[in-house]
C-alpha cells in the first residue's frame, strides 16, 4: 500500500516480507518445523525460569542470571517466530512500515541486553573462579539487581534513539524485504531518504552498546582459562571448567553467529547463507540453550530431579 505526499511522490506503508517463500513446496514442513521450535523453545525456558524460582539451590546470582538469560529469550523468539508462522500459514508476507519498526526495536532491544547479560555472566563466572574469596562479597542480591536492570536498560535505550531516527525516514519502494524479520540492513535498503547519517549513529551506538560487553566476556573468560590451567589437579580443572563451560558454549554459539550475519564482507555467497545463518541466531540458539544449561549442569539436573519427584508424590 502507498500514499501519496507533496510532489506526487509515494510513500509506502507496508512491506513485504519474503521470509521463505521461495520454498513453496515447503511451506507445510517449515510451518511444522518452527512452531515445534517455538513451543520448544518457550517451554525449556520457562522450565529454567520455574526451576531458578522454585527451587532454593538454585537462589544463587549465577542461576539468576541464567533465569533472566532464559525469560529474555522467550521474548526474543515471541518477536519473530509468531509472525513468521502466521505468515506462513495464511501466505499473508504483508507488515505495516509501523509493525515493522515496533519488530525491530523490540528484536535490537533485546540483542542488546543480551549482549549485556552475557558479559555480565562471564563476569560472575571470573569471580566464582578467579577471585573465590572476593565472590559473596561483590555479587551481592541487590548488586545482581542492578546488573540486570542496567542490561535491560541499556539495551533499549539505545535502540530507541536509532528508532526514533527510523521512523523519520521515508520509504518509496521497492516494498520487498529479503528476510524472515525486519532487520536494520535490509529495511534501511528501502529508504529514498539520505540514511547517511542514521547509519553513523547507528554504527557508532553498536558499538559503544555492544562491543564493550564482548570485551568483557572475551577478557572474562581469558582470566578463567588461565587460572584454570594453573590448577595442578586434572579433578580441580574439571571441577573449575564445569561450572563455566555451558555459559562458554552460549557464548561462542551467539557471538559466532552474529560476526557471520553483521560483521564478515557480503561476497555472494554470504548473502545467500544470511538467511540461513539469521536462523541460527534468532530461532535456533533460544531453542538449545536450556538444554546446554540443563544437560551440561549438575545443579540443573538435581532441581528437575527434586521437581519431578514432588510432582510424583
Amino acid at each position: 500500500m502507498v500514499n501519496t505526499d507533496q510532489g506526487n511522490q509515494t510513500s509506502i506503508t507496508e512491506f513485504i516480507l519474503l521470509g521463505f517463500g521461495n520454498l513453496p513446496d515447503l511451506q507445510t514442513h517449515l510451518f511444522l518445523l518452527f512452531l515445534v521450535i517455538y513451543i520448544v523453545t518457550t517451554a525449556g525456558n520457562i522450565l529454567i525460569i520455574m526451576l531458578v524460582v522454585t527451587d532454593q539451590h538454585l537462589h544463587t546470582p549465577m542461576y539468576f542470571f541464567l533465569a533472566t538469560l532464559s525469560f529474555l529469550e522467550t521474548c526474543y523468539s515471541s518477536t519473530i517466530l509468531p509472525r513468521m508462522l502466521a505468515s506462513i500459514l495464511t501466505g499473508d508476507r504483508t507488515i505495516s512500515l509501523r509493525g515493522c519498526i515496533v519488530q525491530f526495536y523490540f528484536f535490537a532491544s533485546l540483542v542488546g541486553s543480551e549482549c549485556c547479560l552475557l558479559s555480565m555472566m562471564s563476569y560472575d563466572r571470573y569471580l566464582a573462579i578467579c577471585k573465590p574469596l572476593h565472590y559473596a562479597g561483590h555479587m551481592s542480591g541487590r548488586f545482581c539487581f542492578y546488573l540486570v536492570a542496567g542490561s535491560w536498560i541499556n539495551g533499549f535505550v539505545a535502540i530507541a534513539i536509532i528508532i526514533s531516527l527510523m521512523s523519520q525516514l521515508k520509504f518509496c519502494g521497492p516494498s520487498e524485504i529479503d528476510h524472515f524479520f525486519c532487520d536494520f540492513t535490509p529495511v534501511i535498503k528501502l529508504s529514498c531518504s539520505d540514511s547517511h547519517l542514521m547509519e553513523i549513529v547507528t554504527f557508532i551506538f553498536s558499538s559503544l552498546f555492544t562491543l564493550p560487553p564482548f570485551i568483557l566476556t572475551l577478557t572474562s573468560y581469558t582470566c578463567i582459562i588461565i587460572t584454570i590451567l594453573r590448577i595442578p589437579s586434572s579433578t580441580g580443572k574439571q571441577k573449575a571448567f564445569s561450572t563455566c563451560s555451558s555459559h562458554l558454549m552460549v557464548v561462542t554459539i551467539f557471538y559466532g553467529t552474529l560476526i557471520i550475519v553483521y560483521l564478515l564482507p557480503r561476497t555472494n555467497t554470504m548473502r545467500a547463507l544470511n538467511k540461513l545463518f539469521s536462523v541460527f541466531y534468532t530461532v535456533l540458539t533460544p531453542m538449545v540453550n536450556p538444554f546446554i544449561y540443563s544437560l551440561r549442569n549438575k545443579e540443573v539436573k538435581g532441581a528437575l530431579r527434586r521437581a519431578i519427584r514432588k510432582m510424583l508424590v
